[in-house]
């Protein structure tokens, strides 16, 4: 495209899209009871920094299992989960991970759908990268939120997007976003948070782990 104006025609390229990949909607596992599970979100790689910082392996010391809540960037750190900690790694696909603000689109990968569904016992979490833990004007409540993203009520919501740490109820579901243990609070590069979902007998509790 050329575009005219004082002196000569300046060309401009017009921006290449990138496809994004058939991923799945939804996938659903089965664990046992009890587990302990780590939880960390948003860790844009490389944008953050090359590679994770050595404490989050480190606080993921004895985990079953690690749900990453999207926006990796590079699915690389999935597999730098798995080989450091030694244990299965689930994540969802964030808007970073699907080309948000010019970056590269992530491939698909068996880890990395949309929503996540765990049954463990007779509890059921649910994990998306944005979900809300309120109420917001003009938006759908709550139910119609999980229906969507998990196919019905769920227990927890593990979530992402904000790099803000939360354990919060609502209206009978427990919200938890482990924030950012790269990008705090959206700040600097710095060690951030992670979080922590134990199962035991059907109870569930969970936590945020500041990392130093």
């Amino acid at each position: 495209m050329a575009v005219w104006g004082r002196g000569a025609p300046v060309s401009y390229a017009r921006p290449m899209v990138q496809a994004l990949p058939e991923r799945r909607w939804r996938d659903e596992h089965t664990f046992a009871d009890p587990i302990l599970i780590g939880l960390v979100s948003d860790t844009h790689i490389p944008e953050a920094r090359r590679e994770l910082f050595d404490e989050v392996y480190s606080v993921f010391a004895g985990v079953d299992l690690i749900l990453h809540g999207g926006d990796m960037h590079d699915i690389v750190v999935l597999d730098w989960l798995e080989q450091r900690c030694g244990v299965p790694v689930l994540g969802v696909c964030g808007n970073g991970d699907d080309g948000s603000s010019g970056r590269d689109v992530a491939p698909d990968d068996p880890r990395l759908p949309y929503n996540q569904v765990l049954h463990v016992g007779a509890l059921d979490i649910g994990m998306t990268h944005d979900f809300p833990d309120r109420p917001l004007p003009g938006a759908a409540d709550l139910d119609a939120r999980m229906a969507r993203h998990f196919g019905g009520r769920m227990h927890v919501v593990v979530a992402g997007d904000t790099h803000t740490p939360l354990v919060k109820m609502w209206q009978g579901t427990l919200v938890v976003n482990s924030g950012s243990p790269t990008y705090p609070r959206n700040l600097n590069t710095q060690l951030g948070t992670v979080g922590f979902l134990e199962v035991r007998n059907g109870v569930v509790d969970a936590w945020i782990e500041q990392l130093h």
